[in-house]
């Protein structure tokens, strides 16, 4: 009987099946496989290398190579894995300005949700992705970091303020199971906040060190927009996970996200990907997608600095909504833009997950 010959799309839809070992994460989904070459049945496979632990690689490769082997039509399987980067080799003299970076007490994970401009969602998806994430079990706390402009209260529909214990403890607003803290909880509503910049570091570092996170597996923080004083106290404070940078996808908003994760990779703040929020309109009418903000714009971004596109979610009016009345989307029923964000809570939950291991 002769098979059919394989190609290389059928040779990574079959590396699908192949999962790092100790998750439930395929080599394909976190971008473990590099270039693919067939010919003739021959097949060859190159495995990104990017990993500490050679024994992860070592059982990736061995998998892979395991799982070539069982395709029909391949005669010839050759697996290699590319050499790690060199880590940069720092000055003597320019110690790392973060050494001191000290994990929050009861939080195992940030999650910075950052910008480069104003108006893209950032909030709407910081709010929804924190929501989305207890929704798959996780405990998750929500920290809003734009001191000026603080929109958590407004969407989550809570006027409550937090609770001074002692002296310098505080603690959190319980908003929808979320542990919650904003300026928008301590000023009264549309009470300008104008402070210069050290006011407002001075503030991120009391929401990081001050208030009493308990037990999280997630702070969520909603950065404001742009690259300024905020982002900067937050990673010099503490060892970020993981940044989300949200974008829409016109251009104008793209060339904002690229200075965005410009600066977080100066400061060693990884990037897990990037969210195109608004990326289409669903007609309920006839069912069709309108991108109305242009198309592809998020993607290319991605494509540009390496990352994923971790999300592309819709212009949806009960998003809009359901910020406005304090009813978030994601806690409003089935639908499909519920289901972008709890796909988009998974996608950065095992990336995470995954750094443990790999």
């Amino acid at each position: 009987m002769t098979h059919p010959q394989p190609t290389a799309q059928s040779v990574r839809d079959a590396l699908r099946e192949v999962l790092v070992p100790g998750t439930r994460v395929d080599v394909i989904k976190i971008d473990l496989i590099g270039d693919v070459q067939v010919a003739d049945g021959a097949v060859e496979v190159r495995i990104k290398h990017t990993s500490e632990k050679q024994e992860t690689i070592d059982a990736v490769r061995a998998l892979v190579e395991a799982r070539l082997r069982a395709l029909p039509g391949v005669r010839e399987v050759r697996v290699a894995v590319d050499s790690p980067a060199p880590a940069p080799k720092r000055a003597a003299h320019n110690p790392d300005p973060w050494a001191d970076r000290a994990r929050l007490g009861g939080v195992k994970r940030i999650v910075a949700v950052a910008s480069g401009k104003g108006g893209v969602g950032k909030s709407t998806v910081a709010v929804n992705l924190a929501l989305a994430l207890q929704a798959l079990g996780h405990r998750v706390g929500l920290m809003d970091a734009d001191i000026y402009g603080p929109s958590l209260p407004t969407m989550l529909g809570t006027q409550e303020g937090p609770v001074a214990l002692g002296e310098k403890a505080i603690r959190p607003v319980v908003a929808h199971g979320l542990q919650c803290i904003s300026m928008g909880m301590l000023v009264p509503a549309g009470q300008a906040v104008v402070w210069r910049g050290p006011m407002v570091m001075a503030a991120v570092r009391q929401f990081l060190k001050d208030v009493v996170w308990e037990d999280l597996d997630y702070l969520v923080v909603d950065m404001p927009p742009g690259t300024g004083d905020a982002q900067l106290t937050l990673v010099q404070q503490v060892p970020v996970d993981g940044v989300v940078m949200v974008t829409t996808p016109q251009e104008l908003a793209l060339a904002d996200v690229r200075r965005g994760i410009q600066m977080f990779g100066q400061v060693g703040a990884p990037v897990l990907g990037v969210v195109e929020n608004m990326s289409y309109f669903h007609c309920p009418d006839n069912g069709k997608h309108y991108h109305i903000f242009g198309k592809g714009g998020g993607r290319a971004v991605a494509d540009e600095f390496g990352v994923p596109l971790l999300a592309e979610l819709p212009l949806d009016p009960a998003t809009r909504e359901g910020g406005d009345s304090g009813a978030p989307v994601v806690e409003a029923g089935d639908s499909p833009t519920r289901a972008a964000f709890l796909d988009l809570a998974r996608n950065i939950s095992e990336r995470l997950t995954l750094k443990t291991v790999l």
